[in-house]
């Protein structure tokens, strides 16, 4: 971790233009995609994984304003320092600051723009506000922000700190500004909202001494200069030429004020530019892991958007000092500790993701999960800066913990990630108790029952997968018999996974285009047909659990054909819809990929294109959902490459109908994977044929092995099925309930 980003943006200082002899996969990259619509994304600056997430803030409250920001709104109140990408919720927004002229009251502030006036690259935002005449541009390194202001000529040019703004859920609860000199400040400020205790410290320092400041604690004037109280408003005053420069760094910490302070040592220029360019520089060395050609730009612009956004979370947590805030509000110590894990979303594809891409990060991510366990007692549902949201369904640290090390990565203890993970399947709250005594959750007991009891059946699938590489047999017989309780829950005669009472009946009536959020409905953000699907240890399994022999087959043809009419309170996750599929939100990402386990693979490349040209643009609505940290973008980046982990535990990638027509994967070993796509093309959508390293490749799915060890891929594209490509036994993705000769 330290060799892949703190080395680097120390490097990236002398580097120069090292990327500047050929095409810049940055300039590909589109921050706006996913501003528009319900993508939730932000535009401002950030590094991967950077602690610091410095964008501009609307102002508005809503369920489209999560990120701080949306492209339809008309103008900007601050520019904050910490931001979600693409979540449903709205925390965070910490630590506002906005360039001002003639203001220095407690009203609230905020300026026009244009977005013609406005750019975003990896690393930079800019943008004029109109209502001062002033040009704004951040960038950032991992943990200090860099604000460059040009104001007009005036004497009433100030930089405002608003310590109580907030979004929608959060709310500041203490803050703290002191004046350490005319050029460097101090602060902090708690809050609470979806996350409960949130703490956030920072320093400032500026190129230009400032004339006077004005302080606000909660609306009344104050002339202290160290200040605590719920909401303070704090101006910093200039006397600015036009055209005048007043540049500003902003560190931050979760821990305390001096690892604040120490943060301003990352940047220990005033060179605004050159800080731009070390952040661009390390995008790039970031992006340059995973090259694609295509003769479509648009697909290039959105898959390099992709990756840029599958790199955005979790986020560094720990100072520099290795210091953060842990669970119990407490300062706790830890090598490159991460936070920000949405984990019902991303454990499907955004982590395994990282496990090809970023191989070095995920000790820290799973360490991380250990640090949040050993304070907690369990591993992380939704942890939102080592706060437990308790939001969603399953205990999804599980398959991540397990994906890594059935993939054999190391850097972390594999029998204390055991100890997590069996402890956490162990745990008598969200409905686990329910779940292993009876061998379902009722319906009459808890809401999204269904979603409940199939996640948890998966979850125990993979832990019995690392009982049994750690020898533990026992433990792998009683997982394995948990991982199938799965079963309990499906109707044979509706085909359907339904919401069943303790006395053992179904729930009645039943309508399986029935959402009701916010009310005990058996599904989580979703319905019936959006739930019926997740078996990804044991679509064999859930195949002979039909009462014909293609009724599997039938129900998914079903899925996309039958009518989206949504019935009930239908939440507004539920979006993409083609028949009852709904690419929006995660639950159904893996289903298209299910007919090869039905030896159809080619019915998995025509949905899966379908779904990518359909659903993904380079537009500020571009994506059709939440981003959800990183998992919507991720399943384009592996469906582009033409393969996606359906099981995301299983070591398996599942082929569908490459979008790319070259790729090459710099791999964490020196070697490399290149992936080459013959007579690729908007019609030719069907592979006919696979060579790897020049040998047939018969198999409908490719191992994590085989693309760890390097080689060549070639997948040849037809305009027609080929119907006998990937259809044989032995050349069906891993199934609980399949047994394959070489296994």
């Amino acid at each position: 971790m330290k060799r892949s980003f703190l080395l680097v943006f120390g490097l990236a200082f002398w580097i120069g233009g090292a990327f500047g002899q050929q095409t810049r996969i940055v300039d590909f990259v589109n921050p706006f995609i996913g501003t528009g619509g319900h993508g939730h994304t932000y535009p401002g600056a950030t590094l991967p994984f950077g602690m610091v997430q410095v964008s501009p803030d609307n102002g508005t409250q809503g369920w489209d304003w999560t990120s701080g920001y949306h492209y339809s709104d008309t103008v900007i109140s601050g520019f904050s320092h910490t931001h979600l990408s693409g979540t449903g919720i709205g925390d965070l927004c910490d630590i506002s600051v906005m360039p001002t002229v003639g203001r220095s009251d407690t009203g609230k502030v905020s300026s026009s723009f244009s977005h013609k006036e406005e750019r975003a690259s990896p690393g930079f935002y800019g943008v004029r506000l109109k209502d001062y005449k002033v040009y704004a541009e951040v960038t950032t390194s991992l943990r200090c922000a860099m604000h460059r202001y040009a104001f007009p000529a005036s004497t009433e040019s100030s930089i405002r700190f608003d310590l109580g703004f907030a979004i929608n859920w959060d709310k500041t609860t203490e803050s703290y500004f002191r004046k350490i000199d005319d050029s460097t400040f101090v602060g902090y400020r708690f809050s609470t909202g979806w996350a409960k205790n949130q703490k956030v410290f920072f320093a400032v320092r500026l190129n230009k001494p400032v004339k006077s400041t004005t302080v606000y604690v909660d609306k009344k004037l104050n002339t202290r200069n160290e200040v605590r109280g719920t909401e303070i408003i704090s101006y910093l005053n200039f006397n600015t030429k036009a055209g005048e420069s007043i540049t500003m760094k902003v560190g931050l910490s979760f821990a305390d004020i001096e690892g604040a302070v120490e943060s301003l040592n990352e940047i220990r220029t005033w060179d605004f530019n050159l800080v731009k360019r070390s952040a661009s520089d390390l995008w790039e060395r970031e992006l340059r892991k995973m090259q694609i050609s295509s003769t479509d730009k648009n697909v290039k612009q959105v898959f390099y958007t992709a990756l840029y956004h599958s790199f955005l979370a979790p986020t560094i947590f720990s100072d520099r000092y290795g210091n953060y805030k842990g669970v119990r509000g407490d300062v706790k110590n830890g090598k490159m500790t991460m936070s920000v894990n949405s984990l019902w979303d991303t454990f499907r594809a955004a982590n395994p993701l990282l496990t090809l891409t970023q191989t070095e990060l995920v000790p820290s991510i799973i360490n991380s999960f250990l640090a949040f366990y050993e304070q907690y007692g369990y591993l992380p549902v939704w942890d939102l800066h080592f706060n437990e949201t308790n939001t969603m369904t399953g205990y999804h640290a599980v398959p991540i913990i397990a994906d890594a090390i059935l993939k054999n990565i190391r850097g972390f203890d594999y029998e204390k990630a055991y100890a997590a993970i069996k402890r956490s399947a162990a745990q008598n709250i969200r409905g686990t108790e329910s779940y292993r005594n009876i061998g379902f959750v009722p319906a009459d007991r808890l809401g999204e029952s269904v979603t409940i009891t199939l996640e948890y059946s998966f979850d125990d699938w993979c832990i019995a997968q690392v009982a049994k590489k750690l020898k533990k047999y026992e433990d792998t017989a009683t997982f394995n018999r948990r991982a199938g309780l799965w079963k309990n829950l499906f109707d044979a005669k509706r085909g359907f996974f339904r919401g069943k009472l303790l006395n053992g009946k179904w729930v009645e009536p039943f309508d399986p285009f029935e959402s009701n959020y916010g009310t005990a409905h058996p599904y989580t953000e979703g319905n019936a047909w959006q739930h019926s699907f997740f078996v990804p240890h044991d679509i064999e399994g859930l195949k002979r659990s039909f009462l014909t022999e293609n009724g599997l087959e039938q129900k998914l043809d079903s899925l996309f054909t039958v009518s989206s009419r949504q019935t009930g309170n239908t939440p507004p996750d539920v979006t993409g819809l083609i028949g009852q599929y709904a690419h929006g939100n995660e639950p159904s990402h893996h289903i298209a990929y299910m007919y090869s386990y039905l030896q159809k693979p080619w019915k998995t490349a025509e949905r899966v294109r379908e779904i990518m040209t359909k659903f993904y643009k380079n537009e500020p609505d571009g994506l059709i959902g939440n981003e959800d940290c990183g998992q919507m973008s991720a399943w384009y980046i592996f469906s582009a490459l033409g393969f996606y982990p359906v099981n995301p535990a299983s070591g398996e990638y599942v082929f569908g109908s490459p979008l790319v027509d070259q790729a090459i994967m710099l791999l964490p070993n020196g070697l490399t994977f290149k992936l080459e796509v013959e007579d690729n093309s908007p019609k030719n959508i069907y592979i006919q044929s696979i060579t790897f390293n020049g040998k047939p490749y018969t198999k409908s799915y490719i191992t994590h092995h085989d693309i760890m060890i390097g080689g060549r891929l070639v997948i040849k594209m037809g305009s027609k099925p080929n119907k006998s490509f990937g259809i044989e036994v032995n050349d069906i993705p891993k199934s609980m309930s399949l047994t394959r000769t070489y296994e």
